[in-house]
């Protein structure tokens, strides 16, 4: 597995067909190649698999195909794939599951009558999996792993053995509750939330807050829980926490408007933007402006702070992100079809200088984009692109070629444009005059909202493996 499925997603899990599919549409930045309902009754459990994002699959005919009165509980997710397979998008999406009857319509899935279903956000090593039998794999994908895995062994060994890196729910024939696991590093978000007096979960709490929803808390990590068919739930703590949070949620993963563990997505990213303006200054910058569409407070936080304009240059007709492509072409189209200058900009920019702010640089797809944008077609003397991520995928202090393998798009082998480069060789790379904030300047953000260093997985940037 260590070259198949790596993903990062959107699940929920909800007692009606329109909460569960509003809930999940709500969780579409997270994910959009692929979309899946697993819907469970008394003695069934079913589910259907799309290609694209939610609103691709209208809800008036999934209500044909689920009937309210056979499910009391539906669990959904988004997903993005960076390894899947291109030719199998399908059978790679989640829900995974094992047995069931499978009916191919080209663009959709059908699968009746499941033993058990799974959707997860994260990812676990095969290193976990020596006791499951492969033979029975159909995708190689560790989601399919992990239902294996509890078929054998059960739910508590599941975050007695496996550290990391998942928030799963399974639903299984043969127990009515549903189960929702969160390892014991906390590493990908999970929430409790109340919908119409039932209680579910989502990976954020904007899910049930842009519905009407209540958020109730955070899910504790180490932590099972069992949502009952009529709504209520009970929890069981197997194993302590040993928290390693994933900063880069806070940084660009997360609904700007979410609170992941009982801390504001928003809050973090203009403290970002406030220590970006305690790091760098630049006397002849007229303007600050952002790279759609993540940056946005940060950016504002930071002209804010330096006294100068906050003038929006660039949109996006799609809140899609290029990050989450799939190929490196699929990226690459998605960034030249999707980002452009805004017209007014076309002669007004000639001669002045700009500080713009990103959230990463992990290749520097968007970054060229913006050069191409800004100098090329705008005339802008200088850009001066700083971001509020340090350099992510550097070789460790400790020889090791850093990336992420829990869940993020970022592999270790993937093509980081920071990898064994300064900034100086980055700006001459991208013919652009290029910043990183450091990493004392970006942990001492969280600190400051009460999530200390110890918490936090940084392995991305140099900092120890939260697996370890």
């Amino acid at each position: 597995m260590q070259n198949e499925l790596r993903h990062n997603c959107g699940l929920c899990v909800a007692h009606t067909l329109e909460n569960v599919y509003s809930m999940i549409e709500s969780l579409q930045h997270r994910g959009r190649e692929a979309t899946g309902i697993a819907a469970i009754g008394d003695s069934r459990i079913d589910v259907i698999k799309w290609k694209g994002p939610v609103n691709r699959f209208d809800i008036v005919d999934l209500h044909n195909i689920f009937p309210s009165t056979n499910y009391h509980t539906y669990m959904a997710h988004v997903r993005y794939a960076t390894r899947g397979r291109k030719d199998k998008i399908l059978e790679d999406a989640h829900p995974h599951v094992i047995g069931g009857k499978k009916i191919e319509r080209g663009s959709h899935i059908i699968i009746q009558d499941c033993d058990i279903a799974g959707v997860h956000n994260g990812q676990v090593g095969s290193e976990y999996f020596g006791g499951v039998d492969k033979s029975l794999l159909i995708t190689g994908c560790d989601t399919e792993a992990l239902l294996y895995y509890y078929q054998e062994k059960g739910a508590k060994e599941i975050l007695k053995q496996i550290p990391l890196s998942y928030t799963m729910a399974i639903a299984d024939k043969r127990i009515r509750d549903v189960i929702v696991l969160r390892d014991r590093t906390g590493i990908k978000p999970g929430v409790l939330g109340l919908m119409d007096g039932k209680y579910g979960v989502s990976s954020e709490d904007v899910a049930y807050l842009k519905k009407g929803g209540e958020f109730i808390k955070d899910l504790e990590p180490g932590v099972i829980y069992y949502l009952d068919s009529k709504g209520g739930y009970r929890k069981e703590m197997v194993i302590s926490p040993r928290l390693a949070y994933c900063f880069f949620e806070y940084n660009y993963i997360a609904h700007v408007n979410s609170i992941i563990n009982g801390v504001s997505v928003r809050r973090v990213r203009e403290l970002l933007g406030e220590q970006l303006a305690n790091e760098f200054h630049f006397e002849d910058a007229d303007f600050v402006t952002y790279l759609p569409r993540c940056p946005k407070v940060a950016a504002r936080k930071y002209a804010i702070e330096k006294k100068l304009p906050f003038i929006p240059t660039l949109y996006k007709m799609r809140g899609e992100r290029a990050f989450q492509g799939s190929t490196s072409d699929e990226r690459k189209n998605s960034i030249e079809q999707n980002l452009f200058l805004i017209p007014d900009f076309k002669n007004k920019l000639p001669g002045k200088k700009v500080i713009s702010i990103d959230d990463s640089q992990i290749r520097g797809n968007n970054s060229k984009r913006e050069r191409e944008l800004l100098y090329e077609e705008a005339g802008t003397e200088t850009v001066y692109h700083i971001n509020y991520t340090p350099p992510i995928g550097i070789i460790g202090k400790d020889g090791i070629p850093r990336g992420c393998m829990f869940g993020v798009d970022m592999p270790p082998d993937d093509d980081f444009i920071a990898r064994g480069r300064t900034s100086d060789d980055i700006s001459e790379i991208m013919n652009m005059p290029t910043y990183f904030i450091s990493v004392e300047g970006m942990l001492s953000v969280f600190e400051k909202l009460g999530l200390p260093i110890n918490h936090l997985c940084t392995y991305c940037i140099g900092g120890k493996n939260p697996a370890i």
